[in-house]
């Protein structure tokens, strides 16, 4: 944590202190709820554990920001657990704390070790048993800190860290290595030097608020820095990088989407990794943002055992397109220390691209990026489709493996391309052959990365 970065104040009209909810004795386990309707988990569980809690408090995200669940002793109440492993995970939570809101909890099967949503938000043993693997830091982003806070890579675009606070910690996350440092928000002086940077580099465009989350800040906070960005003449989007909308969506009220309407365009981006969290609340959530004029698009990590199947995706990006979420990216889980155990080959995330591709709409396929180590940026990766490729044609095949030519235009410039040889059925093989080539191959993954 950068010196100057101050400690949290706990107060209640800010950010909040860090309560334990009051405890309730376990009753029958829930079945398996994965393939319930959204919502079902959260009414069980509700129910179960928080009857409690009246609806005015329920429908306040400061109430549940102040209820984290971040004690070992807090979560065996919802969840159970054995000696042994809490024994285990009280190691974890030693190096990588654990905190996560009643309303998450509350969508997690109990009697599942293996469900997905608890997999994001309970430590597990390994992630101090592989802490060996990877690094700290894996995409460089103190190396391209320009100013403390604010990483400039992109030659048009910066990114403004402006709290290590978050109200989930999910356990795959990229700044991980964080975690130790406790809460703190960068204090005046340092915003005022991003700004200041900003200010002085005409040539970035857009700005990227991320934290943490950078939602944990009260509204008026947050405006104080949107505002003052919005008075910069060339800065020309704004965006934020937050996961309120899938864990704590109560955090979506009236005042933050009037606020947020008063200074675009303001574009958010939240990050649903399983269908499960596209709850009715959820729902509602991006429902207020985008009457409020703000878009908002998803980017899920690939983790292992959790989205790591064309089926998981599909379910997810159609659930998202359903709520007026646009799939965007499907990112390479980061090597991060603590998170080996989520990380898949990038082959899988090949896979369930080209499993996706032609068999839902083209705008329910995400984009499948691999975010390079120490600061290379994006990389989009995608099934190879192209075959071969020579100035005058390429030999292409579709997703379902038939091939075809494609007369490859050239620049007037340069020249006119001689006609591509005649394919025997009008030239386009859209009829299922293999184009008249010889080439009768129907290839499943011949290389999965493309040229391009």
């Amino acid at each position: 944590m950068p010196k100057s970065a101050t400690s949290i104040k706990t107060q209640e009209s800010d950010r909040t202190e860090e309560e334990a909810p009051d405890p309730l004795s376990r009753q029958s386990e829930v079945g398996d709820l994965d393939e319930e309707p959204p919502g079902t988990a959260l009414a069980v569980n509700k129910n179960r554990f928080l009857s409690h809690v009246p609806q005015e408090q329920w429908d306040d995200w400061k109430w549940h920001f102040r209820n984290r669940i971040t004690t070992i002793e807090q979560l065996v109440h919802y969840i159970p657990l054995s000696a042994k492993e809490q024994r285990r995970l009280k190691l974890v939570i030693n190096k990588y704390p654990l905190s996560v809101t009643p309303f998450y909890l509350s969508l997690i099967d109990p009697a599942d070790p293996d469900d997905p949503l608890r997999k994001q938000a309970v430590p597990c043993f390994e992630e101090v048993a592989l802490a060996g693997i990877g690094v700290e830091d894996p995409l460089g982003e103190g190396h391209d800190s320009v100013v403390p806070g604010l990483v400039h890579r992109y030659p048009n675009r910066v990114l403004m860290v402006l709290t290590d606070l978050c109200s989930m910690l999910c356990r795959h996350c990229t700044r991980k290595r964080e975690w130790r440092h406790g809460g703190w928000v960068r204090p005046p002086a340092q915003i005022d030097a991003m700004l200041d940077y900003i200010r002085s580099h005409k040539e970035v465009r857009d700005v990227v608020l991320s934290g943490g989350d950078p939602l944990t800040l009260s509204t008026a906070r947050l405006e104080s820095v949107i505002s003052r960005l919005r008075q910069i003449e060339h800065v020309e989007i704004i965006r934020i990088g937050t996961r309120f909308p899938v864990v704590l969506p109560q955090r979506i009220d009236d005042e933050l989407c009037a606020m947020l309407s008063r200074y675009g365009p303001i574009w958010l981006n939240t990050q649903f990794n399983h269908h499960r969290e596209i709850t009715p609340e959820a729902a509602r959530a991006c429902d207020k943002l985008l009457r409020a004029g703000v878009p908002v698009s998803n980017q899920t990590v690939l983790l292992r055992g959790i989205n790591d199947t064309v089926e998981a995706q599909t379910k997810l990006c159609h659930g998202l397109l359903k709520i007026k979420v646009r799939p965007y990216y499907l990112f390479q889980c980061d090597e991060v220390q603590g998170t080996e155990h989520f990380r898949t080959p990038v082959e899988t995330g090949l896979r369930i691209i080209q499993g996706m591709r032609g068999y839902t709409s083209g705008l329910a396929v995400p984009t499948f990026v691999v975010d390079l180590p120490q600061g290379g940026g994006k990389v989009p990766l995608q099934p190879n489709y192209v075959i071969s490729h020579t100035d005058e044609e390429l030999i292409l095949r579709n997703y379902e493996g038939p091939l075809f030519q494609y007369r490859n235009p050239r620049d007037p410039k340069l020249g006119t391309a001689r006609p591509a040889r005649s394919s025997g059925n009008g030239g386009n093989g859209r009829n299922g052959s293999n184009g008249g080539n010889g080439i009768k191959t129907q290839l499943a993954f011949p290389d999965l990365i493309s040229l391009s």
